[in-house]
């Protein structure tokens, strides 16, 4: 029997508890204390847990993220234990349904549709293929998304740092394809990772290449944006929109400029989230992995951060 520490907060427990219980019976104890350090074989993590020095956990085989980000904890010194990042499916698709639902929203234009009693029907819009998008970061949610566009039709590229290819998809890589990857991006959907590389990776320069009049959907993170450039090309109407979901500083403040934009909309980090229900599978299968002897999924790579 493998003993399990969780490692988040008390009230994100009963949300987790049945599907954790039912999934990891007969093989894990999961505890909410440590008294004995060694005797933890794996952590289930989240940023909010009360444990930081994972040092005197000499025998812990797995700790496992219930985030998709693993930012918050992968500099940790302490942590030289695996580390896994959460996959969870159902993550992914609200993921896919906010992105494809917030990219129609602007292909079509549906907010000019204001019911003041004006009939508005001198521009019809294009039809997905004629409008292009470009997904930057290309991994488990970036792919997914991709996939979900590109059956309703649109004309997607990914963009990626390593240009790592994905089956059935037209995938751009590296610094030098950065620029192509944006000038062609009359949607851009920001899903990077934060990483130092990522950090301020749509500054002034590069918002500047997008198309005039381009949208932004920025489900990813809030540090790959420079806010003040974004809110000057706005300001500038270089850009249409800006959907922005995440942020530096969350909740955001009530006096953040962001608000106040009418070119931009706010969401509050409701994209997507971890579902205790398919969650709670992934953390067992790894789980169950690692006391086989075999390597979990979706281990993080630390010198990229994830």
């Amino acid at each position: 029997m493998m003993n399990v520490l969780w490692n988040a907060r008390a009230d994100l427990w009963p949300k987790w508890e049945g599907p954790l219980l039912r999934e990891t019976a007969g093989f894990a104890n999961i505890v909410h204390d440590a008294p004995d350090p060694a005797a933890i074989d794996a952590i289930l993590h989240a940023p909010t847990g009360q444990i930081s020095d994972f040092s005197p956990f000499t025998n812990v085989r797995l700790v496992q993220s219930l985030w998709a980000g693993v930012e918050r904890i992968v500099g940790n010194p302490t942590l030289t234990q695996p580390l896994a990042r959460m996959v969870d499916p159902g993550l992914t698709a609200g993921m896919v349904e906010y992105c494809l639902g917030w990219t129609l929203r602007l292909h079509l234009r549906m907010d000019r549709y204001a019911q003041d009693g004006v009939w508005r029907n001198t521009c019809i819009p294009p039809l997905a293929a004629e409008r292009k998008v470009t997904v930057l970061g290309t991994g488990a949610l970036g792919s997914e998304v991709m996939r979900a566009l590109a059956r309703v039709g649109f004309d997607v590229v990914g963009w990626s740092g390593s240009g790592r290819p994905v089956e059935g998809l037209r995938i751009l890589g590296g610094a030098d394809a950065l620029p192509e990857a944006l000038g062609r991006a009359e949607i851009l959907i920001a899903l990077l990772p934060d990483t130092p590389d990522t950090q301020n990776l749509l500054d002034a320069t590069r918002l500047a290449l997008l198309p005039q009049g381009a949208a932004l959907i920025n489900p990813g993170r809030g540090t790959l944006i420079d806010d003040d450039a974004l809110l000057a090309v706005l300001d500038a109407e270089r850009m249409g929109h800006a959907v922005l979901d995440v942020f530096r500083t969350e909740p955001l403040p009530p006096g953040n400029p962001f608000w106040r934009n009418r070119r931009v909309t706010v969401t509050p980090h409701v994209a997507a989230d971890t579902r205790p229900t398919t969650g709670a599978q992934v953390v067992a299968e790894n789980l169950r992995r690692v006391q086989a002897g075999e390597p979990p999924l979706h281990l993080v790579d630390r010198t990229r951060g994830y």
